[in-house]
């Protein structure tokens, strides 16, 4: 999605959720420094990861590990933030992690050395986690924002981790787009308080709400939900 298309959303998220524009900004800015003398993916490379091929999501749904058990899956891997571990734990390395830093980076780390390539992603609430992790990536890597893109740092749509993988799968012209390990109603248990489990549920919604606009016939739920 182009940025002139993505920005209307954009602007919704912000006041939905209250966020700060200029602090995705200057997380964005932080990322683009960081990722100077990084090995960085272009968009001709992904295009060749993606473009025809069927691709397969994992979001972070709690049931995931249940839903792979015995499965096998021929094309292109994309693993949501947290899903590298379930995957990890299955043997399996994702071609492509797409993160904003949250969960078990080592895991993400492990994989980025083994071959996957790392979507990372910068917003205002993750500043500190883009400082301390980012320089822990030796393998290749993408920088997104949620906000404006600018030089290296690219926006191709999507707010949480999940939906961003769709949106980039979409992007780059993959002829299926499978969902496995999405779930829009239920937060699951790490959420200890009322208030996280009210923006998380909101987060989902938004979530079904950006890959429903992609109006994609080629995005199918394999999901048990």
């Amino acid at each position: 999605m182009k940025w002139n298309e993505w920005k209307n959303y954009y602007e919704e998220i912000l006041r939905d959720f209250n966020f700060n524009r200029e602090e995705d900004e200057r997380s964005a800015l932080i990322l683009s420094q960081l990722l100077e003398d990084k090995e960085l993916m272009s968009l001709e490379d992904l295009t060749d990861i993606m473009k025809d091929n069927d691709v397969y999501v994992f979001g972070c749904s709690p049931d995931l590990e249940e839903e792979i058990e015995n499965e096998t899956f021929e094309g292109t891997l994309i693993a949501a933030n947290g899903a590298t571990t379930i995957l990890l734990k299955k043997g399996i390395i994702p071609d492509i992690i797409v993160t904003d830093l949250d969960g078990k980076i080592d895991d993400q780390i492990y994989a980025n050395e083994k071959g996957a390539i790392v979507v990372i992603h910068a917003h205002g609430d993750n500043i500190d986690a883009v400082k301390n992790w980012v320089p822990r990536f030796n393998g290749k890597v993408v920088g997104t924002t949620q906000s404006k893109p600018f030089g290296k740092i690219h926006n191709f749509g999507g707010f949480t981790d999940g939906d961003r993988c769709v949106f980039l799968a979409d992007e780059f012209k993959a002829k299926n787009i499978y969902l496995i390990g999405f779930d829009f109603e239920h937060v699951g248990d790490k959420f200890s308080n009322e208030r996280s489990k009210k923006i998380k549920r909101r987060k989902l919604d938004w979530a079904y709400i950006l890959i429903n606009s992609l109006d994609n016939p080629n995005i199918i739920m394999r999901s048990h939900r």
